[in-house]
């Protein structure tokens, strides 16, 4: 969420009309859906599943709803599953995961669409290699050939090493900046 909230912190409201790398979605469509998105996330880990009313909200000016929502609703911001939640297995449509792997998707939605906000803001700035090294690994369990049509673009090949960061939002079809230089991984 830091980093979202950092990088929603560029939104001015003559941005609100640029493009993001979501094909077709100028920035205020996309921070109407992370603010769905995190209502969404949080009523899956604080129910046990996802119901109909988690119906996209009232539409309010992008920067004003999506920094409010994040910092001052306690129902919008994603919650950590409990020690003893972790395993437990939500509903969220026709499926069902862990906890775990529920509040994982969220931050990969939340770290990858603050990376779009960055980016519609002329920034660019890369997810943290620490966030995006515990995300990558995780991502292709998520996204997988059967779920990918219609929600992501085909992963973007990169032409050498790359940066955890851009390794994550390359699987996710997004052609990264390349602006940092590859991390270590370690062991």
């Amino acid at each position: 969420m830091s980093y979202a909230l950092t990088e929603a912190a560029l939104v001015t409201p003559q941005l609100l009309s640029s493009p993001t790398p979501c094909p077709g979605w100028d920035l205020e469509t996309l921070l109407d859906h992370v603010v769905d998105s995190i209502r969404v996330l949080h009523e899956a880990i604080a129910t046990g599943g996802v119901s109909a009313s988690a119906a996209p909200g009232a539409a309010r000016p992008g920067p004003t709803r999506w920094r409010g929502c994040a910092a001052t609703q306690p129902g919008c911001s994603p919650p950590t599953p409990l020690p003893d939640r972790r395993s437990a297995r939500l509903s969220i449509g026709d499926r069902e995961l862990t906890a775990s792997l529920v509040a994982i998707a969220g931050a990969t939605e939340i770290a990858v669409h603050g990376w779009d906000i960055s980016v519609a803001c002329g920034a660019a700035r890369v997810i943290p290699s620490g966030l995006a090294a515990l995300l990558l690994p995780i991502a292709p369990l998520l996204i997988t050939a059967e779920t990918r049509p219609g929600l992501f673009a085909d992963p973007v090949r990169l032409p050498g090493p790359a940066c955890p960061g851009d390794e994550l939002v390359a699987f996710l079809g997004r052609q990264p900046r390349l602006l940092a230089p590859p991390e270590p991984r370690g062991g």
